[in-house]
């Protein structure tokens, strides 16, 4: 199986700006998840960013390379799109979309996405997902919940809590039960042809409702297939507490 990573990276953040340079424990974090993302078995390793200095990180790099792209992307997958339509790669093959703020993303995660969109012919696009392990977690709207069908196609994703246990609880405040709740990881695994049609495509309704990407590709009826994490997920940044998470834990794993 021959896949390829695209990380895009972004400079700018409303949260974090410069967020892909930030140091973690002497590495900035997009050299962080270029490492696990070259521990993989990918073929490739692509950072597409908008921004030179995040570039010139990669320029004595043995294996992960940068490649500058346009600064008007309306998504991190339109800059994977870009990178794999100037790759001219064909559209059967797969790219897998690994986020830049993902410095502790298992390299066992990227291949088993990979292997799961392979291992799925009729399949446009694989994810994972990991079970909600708290009532929190799940009442959270920053918290994005997924549902599948038995054969593991995804049936939606939302910020609300699905699914709903309808006999325990009558409003938010009186649910304490989450039976088969499931949270996404955000990673994906895309055929390039699928990739490409889900960028051309405008926003849907339910994606623009929901602030959601992923649900476009759905509305436009693409099969996208999921799968429970063989292991966790690790840690995102997205905010400056997320940072200071992950430097903790850096800073332990350091001094184990």
């Amino acid at each position: 199986m021959t896949f390829y990573v695209v990380i895009p990276a972004r400079y700018a953040s409303t949260r974090l700006p410069g967020k892909p340079l930030l140091d973690i424990q002497g590495k900035p974090m997009i050299r962080r998840v270029a490492d696990a993302c070259e521990a993989s078995g990918a073929a490739a390793v692509i950072i597409a960013t908008d921004h030179q200095p995040i570039a010139d990180i990669f320029r004595d790099s043995k294996r992960a390379t940068a490649m500058l792209t346009r600064v008007d992307h309306a998504s991190g997958t339109d800059r994977v799109a870009e990178v794999a339509l100037n790759k001219s790669w064909g559209g059967d093959e797969i790219v897998v979309n690994v986020q830049g703020d993902e410095p502790q993303i298992p390299p066992a995660l990227i291949d088993q996405v990979a292997k799961l969109l392979a291992d799925d012919g009729r399949a446009d696009i694989a994810t994972l997902c990991t079970p909600i392990a708290s009532l929190s977690e799940f009442l959270d709207p920053n918290v994005v919940k997924v549902t599948a069908a038995s054969d593991g196609a995804v049936l939606y994703f939302s910020r609300a809590p699905i699914p709903w246990s309808r006999d325990t609880a009558a409003t938010l405040a009186t649910q304490r039960e989450f039976p088969r709740a499931f949270r996404h990881v955000g990673i994906y695994a895309y055929r390039v042809a699928a990739l490409v049609k889900m960028t051309r495509l405008p926003p849907s309704s339910l994606e623009q409702i929901e602030k959601l990407e992923q649900l476009r590709a759905l509305q436009a009826g693409m099969r996208i297939v999921m799968a429970q994490a063989v292991i966790p997920p690790g840690s995102g940044v997205d905010t400056p507490a997320d940072l200071e998470h992950v430097r903790s834990t850096e800073a332990q794993n350091r001094r184990r």
